[in-house]
């Protein structure tokens, strides 16, 4: 486990560095996981099981408004479901960021409007839900720190189970607006998750803390009115304890 998860760090790393924005050296705020800190908390983390599978699933959103869609593709596939049928990939399916807008996803939000708005906490539940999965909507402003670090915390820790977050970058001192990603790890030692950054041209994977993280879901959607949050994933079958 340690060396495999060694070499996606360091592959993962190696398409990042050359055009992401400049990273604040000793920033105790955010630890990215391609540096030896970084990398010796996820040897160490409590709760892991969602970084391989994951990992091996990787998306990079194809444009600045996708990361809702990278990251649904990412957890669907690593949840095995079954996926659409495509041309260009024959008789092989898995899920894509265009081939997830399928009739019942684009019910709950059309892949235009997406390009030019991005998707909301509960446009994202929908969408999975679509897809064939259990999706949960939980808006920060509706529960609390405690709350959201057991739960996902649960969920990280079970097989086939994911949580994507929906948060505000300026708020844990990143650059710009809005963003969505799961999580692939907790550190109990630290109090930090690991968010697997779909934006991997600009951001590597990074932790942040429960504290930061969850203020950083507690902030107001202009397109929907409501706080952000995260959404719980599983398959049909499965029901983490929280």
């Amino acid at each position: 486990m340690r060396i495999l998860s060694t070499l996606l760090i360091l592959c993962l790393a190696s398409s990042c560095q050359q055009s992401r924005p400049q990273l604040v050296a000793n920033d105790d705020a955010l630890i990215y996981l391609d540096n030896k800190r970084g990398a010796s908390l996820l040897s160490s983390a409590s709760s892991k099981e969602d970084f391989l599978p994951l990992i091996s699933r990787f998306e990079t959103q194809k444009n600045l408004a996708y990361c809702g869609p990278a990251s649904c593709a990412m957890v669907l596939n690593a949840l095995e479901v079954e996926a659409p049928a495509t041309l260009s990939h024959g008789s092989y399916r898995f899920f894509t960021q265009e081939n997830l807008f399928t009739k019942d996803a684009e019910k709950v939000i059309d892949a235009s409007t997406v390009r030019r708005q991005g998707m909301t906490l509960d446009e994202l539940a929908g969408v999975l839900t679509a897809s064939g999965v259990n999706a949960e909507a939980v808006h920060a402003e509706a529960t609390n720190l405690s709350d959201f670090r057991k739960r996902a915390n649960a969920w990280i820790g079970s097989k086939n189970a994911f949580v994507l977050v929906n948060y505000l970058r300026s708020a844990i001192r990143q650059k710009k607006g809005g963003h969505i990603s799961p999580l692939a790890a907790y550190d109990s030692r630290t109090d930090r998750f690991l968010i697997l950054d779909v934006s991997r041209y600009k951001y590597p994977p990074v932790w942040v803390s429960a504290a930061d993280l969850f203020d950083a879901m507690n902030t107001s959607d202009s397109t929907s009115g409501k706080s952000r949050g995260f959404v719980l994933v599983s398959g049909k079958a499965v029901s983490p304890k929280d």
